[in-house]
């Protein structure tokens, strides 16, 4: 397995004022979809991070997202290991397939890859 990128999610109630201030670190927005933005280096793209308002299609907001190669593969290795998985495997609209699991911290991890 190999992964792509890690991008640390933070829940935001002023995602606009958040994309500023982050502006002036020097990301630039690369999605938005309202209720979740993600900002990028434009020097270094996989370095990420959102603001999400709430998640729209699952039931908790995750505190990060780790995307991988093969998210199918991760899911099966998560569930087999016993590990807590909070929001099951789909497919988005927006092209990405991802689940939601609990490390043993409690926090939760959006698990995805690009389809």
């Amino acid at each position: 397995m190999t992964i792509r990128r890690v991008v640390p999610n933070i829940q935001s109630e002023v995602v606009p004022e958040s994309r500023e201030f982050y502006e002036l670190l020097g990301f630039e927005e690369v999605m938005n979809m309202g209720w979740v933005v993600t900002l990028a280096s434009p020097a270094n793209p996989t370095a990420q991070i959102s603001f999400f308002t709430r998640d729209e299609t699952a039931p908790v907001n995750a505190d990060m997202s780790v995307e991988v190669d093969d998210v199918d593969a991760v899911y099966a290795a998560m569930r087999d290991g016993g590990a807590e998985i909070v929001h099951p495997l789909q497919d988005e609209e927006w092209g990405v397939r991802r689940f939601f699991v609990r490390d043993p911290n409690g926090r939760v991890v959006n698990v995805l890859g690009h389809r």
